[in-house]
């Protein structure tokens, strides 16, 4: 598959609903806020959990599309196969790379070519690294910043009781009725911006076009298969994407961003839905050679 040709950036607008969108474990695991303004917050390590969960759901270990950062699967695992693969011991990659110049270009070749979020993501892989070799760390093509809230959001904590006890003893010492907490965020739209970046696909991945449009799927679906009682009803709303008739682009990226607006209508102060938030996007300030997509 060829790599893809044009840069893109890209806004995700998702929201949440008596839930906590992504817990701070620094704070009791209170959904995560920027202190000084009140904004929410949500990790691009969170987000691209979702697309990874997302992608391995879909493909089920399709050839070249696994994924290389997996719950419970320790990394070096992975990485030994690359090294099987091109025939070297993972023990004696600095020896191996004396007599084999290309190796570096081999292993990253093997790792881009088989596992879909290190062509996307990038990744660092210690067993290379540690084996002083450049292909240790790759840099991916996309990349997510944080999410922010549209608006400030007010966390709640909630009492919620507990009917019954885990062990005969707690039951007799303290009776069946016992009291926790749980952190909701009664409504908040997000907004989360990122990067497709065509020269690192041709130079360093091979992210495809069918790697995009599987890309585009996980995000407008990120939420879809991964619900909880702590994380409440989370949607994504638009998926708001920009193309570049060029690999390296036609305007800055910020301009691009900017086109993107997301108020709140006259007359609400508190939202509690996406209805009370009017979506636009500035279709008539677009550069020339940039053209946007609204999906969702």
């Amino acid at each position: 598959m060829e790599p893809i040709k044009n840069r893109y950036e890209f806004v995700i607008l998702f929201d949440v609903e008596n839930g906590n969108p992504n817990g701070d474990p620094d704070a009791g695991n209170m959904p995560r806020t920027d202190p000084e303004t009140g904004y929410g917050l949500v990790t691009d390590v969170c987000l691209k959990r979702k697309i990874r969960n997302y992608v391995e759901m879909v493909k089920e270990g399709e050839q070249g599309y696994r994924i290389y950062v997996k719950d419970g699967v320790p990394l070096n695992r992975s990485d030994a196969e690359a090294c099987a693969d091109v025939g070297v011991d993972a023990a004696k990659l600095k020896e191996a790379k004396k007599k084999d110049g290309h190796l570096d270009e081999k292993l990253r070749d093997y790792m881009c070519r088989n596992f879909y979020d290190i062509r996307t993501f990038g990744a660092v892989m210690t067993t290379f690294v540690t084996g002083s070799l450049n292909c240790g760390q790759v840099r991916g093509p996309v990349q997510l910043g944080f999410a922010r809230s549209v608006d400030p959001v007010l966390p709640q904590e909630v009492t919620i009781a507990r009917v019954t006890q885990a062990r005969e003893k707690d039951m007799e010492e303290k009776g069946p009725h016992t009291f926790g907490n749980k952190y909701i965020i009664p409504y908040a739209l997000y907004r989360c911006e990122g990067y497709v970046s065509a020269n690192l696909a041709r130079k360093t991945t091979g992210f495809s076009q069918e790697d995009l449009d599987l890309l585009w799927q996980a995000i407008l679906n990120m939420f879809e298969n991964d619900h909880s009682a702590a994380r409440g009803k989370m949607v994504v709303r638009e998926l708001v994407v920009f193309r570049h008739d060029s690999e390296l682009g036609e305007a800055p990226a910020w301009k691009i961003f900017d086109l993107v607006k997301a108020e709140k209508k006259e007359g609400v102060t508190a939202p509690r839905s996406y209805g009370d938030y009017t979506v636009s996007v500035d279709q008539g300030a677009l550069p020339a050679g940039v053209t946007c997509t609204r999906m969702g």
